[in-house]
């Protein structure tokens, strides 16, 4: 019954928040053809229920290189640069002074309203409104040899839905290492209940404001 009811939730949620958005969709595509070259979204692979991968869709907030002649996603560049790469795992797979990150980014990331577009991944079934924040493959497995008790938990971590908002997310975000992340996602994997989905998405709107942890 959890289980159908949440999945109501997220149709409905998303197809209200399409509606609701959409001009503020259209007015952040603009402002990113405008203000920088490249495409306006960023589709990362993220691990999603039962490890499974899939294109997360975010709106783009760093810039475009040109690497041999073509346009570049600013990941490239940051594998191709050894002190940006030590400092991003060093870190917990994030930079805090990020020089990729264009200046309409900054304000996306910091309102989180970059995160937006994931609304369709509600939609197609890859996320959830609520949930674990999706891994990148590279550091679930990475973090994972740093933090090795935490393996059993990522198993019922991934037994979930990623969501667009969750315990880790209106709890601190990047302020929080990934072992606490695992330990706060393992926390909302093994409690399930709308309740408490209600009670984390009621939590997400004076996160957003206060901009806490978001780099």
């Amino acid at each position: 019954m959890y289980g159908f009811l949440k999945r109501l939730m997220d149709i409905a949620g998303s197809i209200i928040g399409l509606m609701i958005l959409s001009p503020i969709f259209l007015l952040i595509a603009l402002l990113i053809k405008i203000t920088s070259s490249g495409p306006i979204f960023f589709t990362p692979v993220r691990v999603g229920q039962n490890g499974r991968p899939f294109r997360m869709y975010k709106f783009r907030s760093m810039r475009m290189y040109q690497i041999n002649g073509r346009l570049a996603h600013a990941h490239e560049v940051l594998k191709s640069d050894p002190k940006l790469l030590e400092e991003y795992k060093k870190n917990s797979y994030k930079l805090i002074n990020d020089p990729r990150i264009t200046f309409l980014g900054k304000f996306l990331r910091k309102s989180s309203l970059d995160e937006l577009p994931q609304i369709l991944n509600i939609l197609k079934g890859d996320m959830s409104l609520v949930g674990p924040r999706a891994y990148l493959p590279d550091e679930l497995v990475e973090q994972q040899k740093v933090y090795p008790e935490t393996k059993p938990l990522v198993k019922s971590i991934l037994k979930v839905r990623p969501g667009l908002t969750g315990f880790w997310q209106v709890s601190g975000r990047s302020n929080i290492n990934f072992d606490k992340r695992i330990q706060m996602d393992y926390v909302y994997a093994n409690r399930k209940s709308i309740i408490y989905d209600l009670f984390i998405i009621l939590k997400t709107f004076p996160a957003l404001f206060s901009g806490k942890g978001a780099v």
